[in-house]
């Protein structure tokens, strides 16, 4: 058998993973030996009889775990774009291993001690200001996970740990194995009158199978005439993991909420939440509540006048009272009457490889010089793949970057960045980064003709790309996009203000057969219209970021037997229950809310997007789309990872404080007059 290509390390450029030699029978004899040379590594820099210095301690334990470092990328990517029933097994089998192990680093009492040290003599050591930062880092760290700890308590943390870890592996498992079971059959060819032969896979005798996406809404309800079959569609949107069926998450839910109470309670937390926040921008769970409850008046105000909006169209076409099931679809009616749009007249300028090359990295040239090359010779893990090189202003090359865009039954829904590689100086590492999409995929021989919505998440996922391969920091733990989870929203969500930048618009909205651009007038009736449903949009992710921020508010004796009623209770709580919007996300298929990185944290959205609004007017004073403003962005914020404060990189960036009432301004959230 050939020798585990992750063995070695990668003789392809820039460590690229051999996917061509990859084989599922791999990832665990990897990782086990992965475990095994890091915790000899630790183990060997904290028994280290010499006293501690930075070198042997601190840059030492950045240098460890390098196999672990090849594996785990590869296979969290994999076990998501293209999962099978032995990645699902090795994943259930692998997570409360490699959290034990991530444990017994964080737990370890002498490695912690030798961290502890250098950290109180920090001014001491002749370091530079980077190093100091990861010291502070570090010990953060180590401290807000267990490392203050009695004996006692670490073993009560480590069980509570591996459990978490299971039950996060098992409910990402489960909801998407309940999206791919919920397809919609429509048999009756006469109710899927108003939709396009894009929309789901045809069926013998004129019917379709509709596929379920990822959040509650659903982008297919605007083209829907049928109000039952609507109502068919939202209500098995609604009713995933719900069912008592072999994909029901709702025990899973419940318990894993009560094992993150525990392991608060433990650390010594208020609540999960309020842990959750220690090392974020928002610094605690008070914070991101009066933060979301700010939001909520104009958000409801707002949403109140679309709905009545909406009612009224209903009246006229005798439709009855407005039920969530019907918002969409008369909400497109209602933008027609008012601006004479249709979204749909979008997609004929909106091809997925122009807006790619000609739109995303167009603006990237444009700011920071880059430019891009297909690499057609290195191995790909799905034909669909594709790889290009980047190369900086100078020429130079500096990274790897890998694009995954149509969706299959294998891949997890919405969208993302990976790092396969991390920058770092001190490993002499340059990045490779990914960004996933779910695109339908068009039929043999047509183009990928786009929504608006899935340009603005393709400019979305290439702002976090950016913020991985414009890194330019000495350790891998400070690297790209390790920052709090309410500042790394802050780059993506910045780079979607080029999707309505007239110059870049005029380069990539062209007619996908004719090649003429966009008409101005269709251009100005999508701008008229960018804030059209902001209160609905702004709505159903508060109700979803509410629900998240309250389950991880409970204590151990506080978590509910039943999910819905929860739901209900925390929604009418916070004064939110306006049936005709629901959340985002219910908590039965909320995967933000299952995973660690983001559980108590959905709010991370909104709060960076609070520094984009005020970023943006800070752009429109200062040049808008040029190399100044581009070089500011990579040196303020792009290229520093966690070597600084993200509050004190976005002041230094701006140079002001962000002003909150730029978000609302910018939703379109304040009434006609204020």
């Amino acid at each position: 058998m050939p020798e585990n290509p992750f063995f070695t390390e990668s003789t392809l450029p820039y460590s690229y993973p051999p996917f061509d030699r990859i084989r599922d029978e791999h990832f665990i004899p990897a990782f086990e030996r992965g475990i095994a040379e890091h915790q000899a590594e630790v183990e060997a820099i904290a028994s280290n009889p010499e006293a501690p210095t930075f070198e042997n301690t601190v840059a030492a334990l950045e240098r460890s775990g390098q196999m672990l470092r090849r594996v785990a990328p590869v296979f969290d990517n994999l076990k998501i774009t293209d999962e099978n029933e032995t990645l699902k097994a090795i994943d259930r089998e692998m997570a409360p291993k490699l959290a034990a192990h991530l444990d017994a680093i964080i737990l370890n009492a002498k490695l912690f001690g030798r961290i502890r040290l250098l950290f109180e003599q920090r001014k001491a050591l002749g370091v530079d200001a980077e190093s100091v930062r990861l010291l502070e880092v570090l010990h953060r760290n180590f401290a807000l996970n267990g490392a203050l700890l009695s004996d006692e308590r670490k073993s009560r943390l480590k069980a509570l740990n591996g459990e978490m870890a299971k039950l996060m592996t098992s409910l990402m498992q489960a909801i998407q194995a309940g999206r791919n079971a919920s397809d919609v059959v429509v048999e009756d060819p006469a109710e899927l009158e108003g939709l396009n032969d894009e929309v789901g896979r045809k069926l013998p005798g004129g019917g379709r199978r509709i596929p379920i996406t990822n959040t509650t809404d659903q982008d297919i309800l605007p083209l829907v005439d049928s109000r039952s079959l609507r109502r068919r569609i939202l209500e098995t949107s609604m009713s995933r993991g719900l069912r008592g069926d072999e994909n029901d998450t709702q025990a899973g839910f419940l318990r894993l909420v009560q094992v993150r109470a525990e392991i608060a309670e433990l650390l010594g937390y208020s609540s999960y939440a309020d842990f959750h926040a220690a090392d974020q921008m928002s610094a605690s769970a008070d914070a991101i509540l009066g933060f979301l409850e700010s939001l909520r008046g104009p958000a409801l105000s707002k949403a109140g006048r679309e709905g009545a909006a909406i009612q009224s169209m209903m009246d006229r076409h005798g439709a009855g009272t407005l039920s969530a099931s019907d918002w969409s679809y008369f909400s497109e009616k209602v933008r027609k009457d008012q601006h004479s749009f249709d979204d749909t007249e979008l997609r004929p300028y909106l091809e997925l490889n122009r807006v790619l090359e000609d739109g995303v990295f167009y603006s990237a040239n444009r700011l920071f010089g880059l430019s891009f090359k297909e690499r057609r010779d290195l191995p790909v893990y799905h034909p669909e793949v594709r790889v290009y090189e980047v190369f900086d202003c100078d020429g130079r090359s500096m990274a790897l970057f890998l694009t995954d865009f149509f969706a299959r039954p294998s891949k997890r829904g919405g969208a993302w960045m990976n790092s396969y590689v991390d920058q770092s100086r001190l490993l002499g590492r340059r990045p490779v980064i990914g960004n996933h999409m779910n695109v339908p995929k068009p039929e043999d021989g047509k183009p990928a003709l786009l929504t608006f919505d899935h340009v603005t998440t393709l400019f979305h996922e290439f702002g976090h790309a950016l913020h991985g391969l414009l890194s330019d920091v000495t350790f891998p733990t400070l690297s790209g996009t390790n920052v709090p989870a309410d500042f790394v929203e802050f780059p993506s969500q910045i780079y979607e203000m080029w999707t309505s930048w007239p110059e870049v618009v005029e380069r990539f909205a062209r007619h996908h057969e004719t090649g003429e651009p966009m008409p101005k007038a269709l251009f100005d009736k999508m701008l008229a219209t960018r804030n059209f449903d902001s209160g609905f949009a702004t709505l159903e992710y508060l109700k979803a970021a509410l629900l998240d921020h309250g389950w991880h508010r409970l204590k151990p004796g506080e978590v509910p037997s039943d999910l819905a009623s929860f739901e209900a209770a925390a929604l009418a709580r916070h004064g939110v229950s306006f049936e005709a919007i629901p959340p985002r996300y219910r908590s039965s298929y909320f995967s933000h809310a299952v995973s660690d990185q983001y559980a108590g944290r959905y709010y991370a959205y909104i709060w960076a997007d609070m520094l984009v609004a005020d970023a943006i007017e800070w752009f429109r004073s200062n040049g808008g789309l040029c190399r100044e403003t581009g070089d500011r962005l990579r040196a303020w914020i792009l290229s520093k990872g966690s070597t600084v404060d993200p509050m004190a990189l976005y002041e230094g960036f701006s140079g002001r404080k962000p002003d909150s009432g730029a978000l609302i301004r910018r939703r379109g959230l304040v009434e006609a007059g204020n």
